[in-house]
């Protein structure tokens, strides 16, 4: 029997395996999918993309532009099938899967583009410092959109149907109005199963369709309010904060958030000193929390 050819370095066969080798490597990393938030765009997310092409070389990072800065008012539900036809594409071109990483006010519209899109083939949904359980706070974001209005009186302006035009409305979670969200509310409280509709067990079985939840916040975020939303907690009528396993949804399973921590697919991340708007340029939290999620 003849012994194997000894292969010298820079031979053209050498060569082949070093190329097949990296190719073998490269693919092994699912594209990932960017989704900003409120008032952002895709300049927002230079520094996280140099993140991600640093630790995992040559993964397609792809930032979705579309409803970009002040056209991210718009209303959730037109941005998120706007943001379906984008994703389905890039989805198309990935069979093995891919990565969905949503930011703020991105990580609702990621949540419900996954329950609402039948057959999706996203492995890890990554949810950063995004308001899962509604926003209900005073802050500069809120100061910008409605000048005169403080935390407590934004639900005469959000929980009727011309409220529900503005996206911030879509999300306002005021617990000391909880009949009025549950009545006019038309996006968190029907993705939350909530405000039962008759899709709500195909949104389920679409939800699941993930692999891993990753829910990243912390207490010095200063905009989602109570930060816990980022996690799914939120206030209670006396501003309480009810932790994710307590809320009705969980328990109920509506959306399929229990059924994912019961099989181990929720990672909650909790950094702390990390303001709103650095979550997305913050090292070590990408290094941290997300990082060996975007394999």
């Amino acid at each position: 029997m003849r012994s194997p050819q000894t292969i010298r370095a820079g031979s053209p066969v050498s060569l082949l395996l070093l190329l097949l080798l990296t190719r073998v490597h490269v693919d092994g990393y699912k594209p990932v999918i960017i989704v900003h938030g409120l008032f952002d765009g895709p300049a927002q997310f230079k520094t996280l993309t140099v993140y991600i092409t640093k630790v995992h070389p040559g993964t397609e990072v792809k930032v979705i532009s579309l409803y970009d800065n002040l056209a991210s008012l718009k209303p959730l539900w037109r941005q998120v099938n706007a943001f379906r036809k984008a994703i389905e594409s890039i989805m198309q071109e990935a069979p093995d899967g891919v990565h969905l990483l949503c930011y703020s006010q991105g990580g609702l519209m990621c949540r419900a583009l996954l329950s609402t899109t039948p057959n999706h083939n996203v492995h890890t949904f990554i949810s950063l410092s995004s308001p899962q359980a509604g926003q209900y706070g005073d802050t500069e974001y809120l100061r910008w959109i409605f000048p005169d209005c403080m935390k407590k009186s934004v639900f005469r302006i959000c929980y009727n149907r011309f409220g529900q035009k503005v996206s911030i409305c879509d999300y306002w979670n005021d617990p000391h109005h909880r009949s009025r969200y549950l009545q006019y509310n038309s996006f968190l409280a029907m993705i939350n199963g909530e405000r039962p509709n008759s899709d709500m067990k195909a949104w389920r079985e679409n939800f699941l369709r993930i692999k891993k939840l990753v829910l990243i916040g912390g207490p010095d975020d200063g905009v989602i309010t109570p930060w816990q939303s980022s996690h799914f907690g939120f206030f209670d009528s006396k501003e309480n904060i009810i932790e994710m396993r307590n809320q009705e949804y969980y328990k109920n399973d509506t959306f399929g958030l229990k059924t994912l921590d019961a099989n181990g697919d929720v990672s909650v991340c909790i950094h702390s000193g990390v303001k709103h708007v650095n979550w997305h340029s913050n090292f070590t939290v990408f290094s941290g929390c997300m990082e060996k999620w975007l394999t």
